[in-house]
Protein backbone atom coordinates (compact mmCIF):
# COMPACT_ATOMS: atom_id res chain seq x y z
CA UNK A 1 0.00 0.00 0.00
CA UNK A 2 2.84 2.39 0.79
CA UNK A 3 4.44 1.73 -2.59
CA UNK A 4 1.18 2.60 -4.34
CA UNK A 5 0.86 5.80 -2.30
CA UNK A 6 4.46 6.81 -3.01
CA UNK A 7 3.96 6.05 -6.70
CA UNK A 8 0.82 8.20 -6.81
CA UNK A 9 2.59 11.03 -4.98
CA UNK A 10 5.51 10.89 -7.42
CA UNK A 11 3.13 10.76 -10.39
CA UNK A 12 1.31 13.78 -9.02
CA UNK A 13 4.58 15.70 -8.76
CA UNK A 14 5.53 14.79 -12.33
CA UNK A 15 2.11 15.74 -13.71
CA UNK A 16 2.23 19.03 -11.82
CA UNK A 17 5.73 19.84 -13.08
CA UNK A 18 4.98 18.92 -16.69
CA UNK A 19 1.68 20.81 -16.54
CA UNK A 20 3.47 23.90 -15.25
CA UNK A 21 6.08 23.73 -18.01
CA UNK A 22 3.37 23.31 -20.66
CA UNK A 23 1.41 26.19 -19.09
CA UNK A 24 4.40 28.53 -19.26
CA UNK A 25 5.14 27.39 -22.82
CA UNK A 26 1.56 28.00 -23.96
CA UNK A 27 1.41 31.48 -22.46
CA UNK A 28 4.80 32.40 -23.92
CA UNK A 29 3.86 30.97 -27.31
CA UNK A 30 0.57 32.85 -27.24
CA UNK A 31 2.38 36.12 -26.55
CA UNK A 32 4.86 35.53 -29.37
CA UNK A 33 2.14 34.55 -31.85
CA UNK A 34 0.01 37.53 -30.85
CA UNK A 35 2.95 39.76 -31.76
CA UNK A 36 2.80 38.29 -35.28
CA UNK A 37 -1.01 38.70 -35.34
CA UNK A 38 -1.63 34.93 -35.20
CA UNK A 39 -4.53 33.95 -32.97
CA UNK A 40 -4.72 30.65 -31.13
CA UNK A 41 -8.01 30.81 -29.27
CA UNK A 42 -7.62 27.39 -27.66
CA UNK A 43 -4.30 28.44 -26.15
CA UNK A 44 -5.80 30.62 -23.40
CA UNK A 45 -8.46 28.05 -22.52
CA UNK A 46 -5.84 25.31 -22.24
CA UNK A 47 -3.66 27.60 -20.12
CA UNK A 48 -6.59 28.19 -17.73
CA UNK A 49 -7.20 24.46 -17.48
CA UNK A 50 -3.52 23.76 -16.80
CA UNK A 51 -3.37 26.59 -14.27
CA UNK A 52 -6.19 25.04 -12.26
CA UNK A 53 -4.64 21.57 -12.30
CA UNK A 54 -1.10 22.73 -11.47
CA UNK A 55 -2.30 25.09 -8.73
CA UNK A 56 -4.38 22.48 -6.92
CA UNK A 57 -1.90 19.64 -7.41
CA UNK A 58 0.85 21.97 -6.24
CA UNK A 59 -1.18 22.83 -3.15
CA UNK A 60 -1.52 19.14 -2.36
CA UNK A 61 2.21 18.57 -2.84
CA UNK A 62 3.00 21.50 -0.54
CA UNK A 63 0.48 20.30 2.05
CA UNK A 64 1.82 16.75 2.01
CA UNK A 65 5.41 17.89 2.49
CA UNK A 66 4.55 20.43 5.21
CA UNK A 67 5.50 23.46 3.14
CA UNK A 68 2.37 25.51 3.84
CA UNK A 69 2.52 28.45 6.20
CA UNK A 70 1.63 27.65 9.79
CA UNK A 71 1.33 29.84 12.84
CA UNK A 72 2.44 28.27 16.08
CA UNK A 73 2.60 31.42 18.18
CA UNK A 74 0.15 30.06 20.74
CA UNK A 75 0.88 26.35 20.63
CA UNK A 76 4.67 26.39 20.78
CA UNK A 77 4.64 27.24 24.49
CA UNK A 78 2.21 24.45 25.38
CA UNK A 79 3.34 21.04 26.62
CA UNK A 80 4.26 18.62 23.82
CA UNK A 81 1.29 16.31 24.42
CA UNK A 82 -1.16 19.24 24.17
CA UNK A 83 0.59 20.41 20.99
CA UNK A 84 -0.01 16.99 19.47
CA UNK A 85 -3.69 17.04 20.50
CA UNK A 86 -4.18 20.54 19.03
CA UNK A 87 -2.43 19.46 15.84
CA UNK A 88 -4.70 16.41 15.62
CA UNK A 89 -7.81 18.57 16.12
CA UNK A 90 -6.67 20.92 13.37
CA UNK A 91 -6.14 17.98 11.03
CA UNK A 92 -9.64 16.71 11.86
CA UNK A 93 -11.09 20.14 10.97
CA UNK A 94 -9.08 20.11 7.73
CA UNK A 95 -10.37 16.60 7.00
CA UNK A 96 -13.99 17.72 7.45
CA UNK A 97 -13.42 20.70 5.15
CA UNK A 98 -11.79 18.49 2.52
CA UNK A 99 -14.66 16.01 2.62
CA UNK A 100 -17.08 18.92 2.07
CA UNK A 101 -14.95 20.15 -0.86
CA UNK A 102 -15.01 16.68 -2.40
CA UNK A 103 -18.78 16.32 -1.95
CA UNK A 104 -19.73 19.73 -3.31
CA UNK A 105 -16.99 19.61 -5.95
CA UNK A 106 -18.42 16.40 -7.38
CA UNK A 107 -21.89 17.95 -7.45
CA UNK A 108 -20.54 21.07 -9.18
CA UNK A 109 -18.57 19.02 -11.71
CA UNK A 110 -21.67 16.99 -12.51
CA UNK A 111 -23.74 20.12 -13.06
CA UNK A 112 -21.07 21.66 -15.32
CA UNK A 113 -20.56 18.56 -17.45
CA UNK A 114 -22.69 19.97 -20.29
CA UNK A 115 -20.88 23.31 -20.41
CA UNK A 116 -17.93 23.24 -22.85
CA UNK A 117 -14.94 25.46 -23.46
CA UNK A 118 -15.48 27.87 -26.34
CA UNK A 119 -12.46 26.70 -28.27
CA UNK A 120 -12.03 23.07 -27.17
CA UNK A 121 -14.39 20.10 -27.06
CA UNK A 122 -13.59 19.50 -23.38
CA UNK A 123 -16.22 19.87 -20.64
CA UNK A 124 -15.64 22.86 -18.39
CA UNK A 125 -16.07 20.59 -15.40
CA UNK A 126 -12.48 19.39 -15.95
CA UNK A 127 -11.44 22.49 -13.97
CA UNK A 128 -13.73 21.51 -11.11
CA UNK A 129 -12.46 17.93 -11.22
CA UNK A 130 -8.98 19.28 -10.46
CA UNK A 131 -10.26 20.60 -7.12
CA UNK A 132 -11.91 17.28 -6.33
CA UNK A 133 -8.82 15.29 -7.31
CA UNK A 134 -6.52 17.43 -5.18
CA UNK A 135 -8.94 17.36 -2.24
CA UNK A 136 -9.18 13.55 -2.38
CA UNK A 137 -5.40 13.35 -2.39
CA UNK A 138 -5.28 15.78 0.54
CA UNK A 139 -7.78 13.59 2.41
CA UNK A 140 -5.33 10.68 2.22
CA UNK A 141 -2.46 12.95 3.28
CA UNK A 142 -4.52 14.27 6.20
CA UNK A 143 -5.43 10.76 7.34
CA UNK A 144 -1.73 9.88 7.33
CA UNK A 145 -0.94 13.05 9.30
CA UNK A 146 -3.63 12.18 11.86
CA UNK A 147 -2.19 8.67 12.10
CA UNK A 148 1.28 10.12 12.75
CA UNK A 149 -0.16 12.37 15.48
CA UNK A 150 -1.83 9.39 17.14
CA UNK A 151 1.43 7.41 17.00
CA UNK A 152 3.36 10.37 18.45
CA UNK A 153 0.81 10.79 21.22
CA UNK A 154 0.77 7.10 22.15
CA UNK A 155 4.57 6.96 22.17
CA UNK A 156 4.69 10.10 24.29
CA UNK A 157 2.12 8.93 26.80
CA UNK A 158 3.38 5.34 26.87
CA UNK A 159 0.03 3.79 25.98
Amino acid sequence: MRKVYRFLCKAEEIVCGVGFIVLITLVFLSAILRFFRVSMSWNIDMAMLLLAWTAFLGADIAYRSGQLVGIDLITRNLPKSIQIIVEMLIFLIILCALVAIVYFGIRLAASEWIRRYQSMPIPYSMVTVSIVFAAVSMVFSTILKIRRCILKFTQRSGV
